[in-house]
Parts: structure tokens; C-alpha cells; sequence
């Protein structure tokens, strides 16, 4: 396994799991994880449905409670310094979260409230937010009315609203075009310049990950089965080898183990509940 780029300065890292599990009655989602994401690194979290990758999102945001000690986010032990850690974290989920009966301007502002901005600083935050998402001319139209692609643009947006050091995706571009899955890496790849922040994400694209992730990690039936850069991962399968072919040499074995379980059906259709209204 690869280790993670080293630190600056002693900067903690941006995410640390030590042990970690959950499990959702008898079926463990996530079964003894360690990982440590460095601060400032696009790190993929790749894996087939129900292989915990969700699960272990939401313990890093704090949207389930994890045992203490077993999550940290730069320093911050998420079990009980709860809202220290919400306050350094963007988090666009796989679900849709923007409102689509508000304006672009409406659905980042109200997320500029529940994150307690200043009122003071909360319309320009709100402008510098959909500027940097490319929104500005679309800010005050309905989000109804917006493509898949803008929809998840205005997602970044309120992700972004209280300057995140960690931004965490859940499947970012599922269900849209590649023009569109292309633009939206684009304002991620322009914003991690600009600001340094520390990206955390889930895909099923895996020529996504192998373009603009600098370590992944590969999760099968809730555990890491691989980690590593691409290019190092791709290279142990040989010359010609992507990395569809690692994911499918370390998921192979969860896709039987899934039908026989019944798999993760909430996550199954959540994904094409997604695709469906971002297509």
C-alpha cells in the first residue's frame, strides 16, 4: 500500500480512521477501516454499491455516530467535537440537497444560515460562491429550471459557503453528461488551486478517478482492499491495465456476496433516483 504524502509543517492529516466500524443490524458496513487522507490531496474513495463507502462518509461528517477515537478530521475527533468538525467540512451528498421551488441565490443563502454565516458577510459569500461555481447568470432563476449538471454546480455552491477545509462528495457527477461531469471537476479542480482544500470523494467513474484523484482507495464488502496512487495500482496488473481492472480484481468477490445478502438496496436506489432526476 502506498503511503500518503507527507506533511507540511506538521499539518495533521486532513482525515484519520483508525478501527472504524458500523454496522447496520447483523450486516457490518464498514468493518475495520484505517485511513489516513493527507491534508490538501484529492483522495477517491472508489467501491461497487454497499461497499461502505457511504457509511464511512457519513461517520466523517458526523451524519452517524462513530466510536471515539476512531475518526478524526484534521485533530478534530469526530465523536466529540461534533460540530468543530461541521464547521471545517463542505459535504454534497449523492442525494439531491438544493431546492428546486428556490433560486440558485435562495438555495446557497439559506445554507449560509444554517451555517451560521454572519449576516454581515452573508451576500457576498453567497455571490463569491455561485461566482466561483460559474452560477452568476443563472443565480436568480428557479433551480428547477436548471440542467443536471448546473443543479450539481449549485450543490458545490452551498458545499462552499463556509469555506470549507475539507470538501467531501458523494458521487458528484452521477447521472450527467461527460461535457458536464467535466465542467464540474473543472470548478473542483480550480477551487482545490486556488484554496488548497482538501478533497474527499466517491465515484463509480472510474476514469474520474484515475484523472484527478492523487490516491484512492478501494473498498469491497466494507474494507480498504487496495490503496495506493492510479498509476501504481494500475501497474501491478500490468502494462495495459486501468483502473476498472483493480476495481473489478478487488470487488470481484462482493458482487455474489451482495445478491446474496440482498446488497444495499437503499443505495441502489438512491444512485437511480439521482441519475434519474440529474439526467
Amino acid at each position: 500500500m502506498s503511503e500518503e504524502p507527507a506533511a507540511e509543517g506538521g499539518t495533521a492529516p486532513a482525515v484519520e480512521i483508525s478501527g472504524l466500524r458500523y454496522a447496520f443490524g447483523a450486516r457490518a458496513a464498514v468493518d475495520g477501516i484505517d485511513l489516513r487522507v493527507a491534508a490538501g490531496e484529492v483522495f477517491g474513495l472508489l467501491g461497487p454499491n454497499g461497499a461502505g463507502k457511504t457509511t464511512t462518509i457519513r461517520l466523517i461528517v458526523t451524519l452517524l455516530p462513530c466510536p471515539p477515537g476512531s475518526v478524526r478530521v484534521f485533530g478534530l475527533d469526530a465523536a466529540r467535537e461534533r460540530m468543530a468538525v461541521r464547521r471545517c467540512v463542505g459535504y454534497v451528498p449523492q442525494q439531491l440537497s438544493a431546492d428546486g421551488a428556490l433560486t440558485g441565490r435562495q438555495n446557497v443563502a439559506l445554507f449560509a444560515r444554517l451555517y451560521g454565516v454572519p449576516r454581515a458577510e452573508r451576500e457576498e459569500r453567497v455571490a463569491r460562491s455561485l461566482s466561483a461555481m460559474g452560477l452568476e447568470e443563472a443565480a436568480d432563476r428557479l433551480a428547477g429550471t436548471y440542467s443536471g449538471g448546473m443543479m450539481r454546480r449549485l450543490e458545490l455552491a452551498q458545499a462552499l459557503i463556509n469555506r470549507p477545509r475539507l470538501l467531501v462528495l458523494d458521487e458528484p457527477t452521477i447521472g450527467l453528461d461527460p461535457m458536464a461531469r467535466a465542467v464540474v471537476w473543472e470548478r473542483i479542480g480550480a477551487l482545490r488551486a486556488e484554496t488548497g482544500m482538501t478533497v474527499l470523494v466517491t465515484t463509480h467513474y472510474m476514469d474520474e478517478a484515475e484523472q484527478h484523484c492523487d490516491r484512492v482507495a478501494l473498498m469491497s464488502l466494507g474494507r480498504i482492499r487496495a490503496l495506493g496512487v492510479p498509476a501504481e495500482l494500475t501497474a501491478g496488473l500490468g502494462p495495459e491495465a486501468s483502473l476498472e481492472d483493480v476495481f473489478r480484481a478487488c470487488a470481484g468477490d462482493s458482487l455474489s456476496f451482495l445478491d446474496a445478502a440482498g446488497g444495499d438496496a437503499r443505495d441502489i436506489r438512491s444512485t437511480r433516483r439521482t441519475a434519474s432526476r440529474l439526467g
